[in-house]
């Protein structure tokens, strides 16, 4: 089995959360593979901007995840575990990345969202990077 090591992010603006559709028709989150020269959390603000157009910053960790399949091109087994990121967006202009084969994206309530993510361990990333989110945003706001 062929093991990669990816990083990703639930990227919020406001209330809302960004997914993207895949080539697949599957409602799924930014992430991309670790390459050597890069740390996960540059990986992460990178496939993010890459995917779709949008500006972030790291608020904190999100969790990981991981996911096996078999992969055509590979004649074998992958695993995938991903080290997810909260992130929010300085701004909601976003560009769907349709070279990279995603075929719709955007920011959606996370109700909407958690009823379109394709992947169970994906709803409960969002629903959980949601609340802790929220908690650090409402830390904040009493800060200032």
């Amino acid at each position: 089995m062929l093991f990669r090591n990816c990083a990703g992010g639930v990227v919020f603006y406001g209330d809302k959360v960004f997914i993207l559709k895949n080539e697949k028709g599957e409602w799924v989150l930014p992430k991309g593979k670790i390459r050597n020269e890069f740390l996960a959390h540059e990986t992460a603000v990178s496939r993010v901007r890459e995917e779709t157009g949008l500006e972030v910053s790291i608020v904190s960790t999100a969790g990981e995840t991981s996911y096996e399949f078999f992969s055509i091109t590979r004649q074998r087994p992958v695993c995938n575990e991903i080290i997810w990121y909260i992130m929010e967006a300085k701004n909601k202009d976003f560009v769907i990345n349709k070279d990279e084969g995603f075929k719709d994206g955007g920011f959606f309530d996370v109700e909407d969202a958690l009823k379109l993510i394709t992947y169970s361990q994906d709803k409960a990333l969002v629903s959980l990077s949601f609340k802790k989110y929220q908690k650090l945003r409402d830390k904040q706001v009493a800060y200032v």
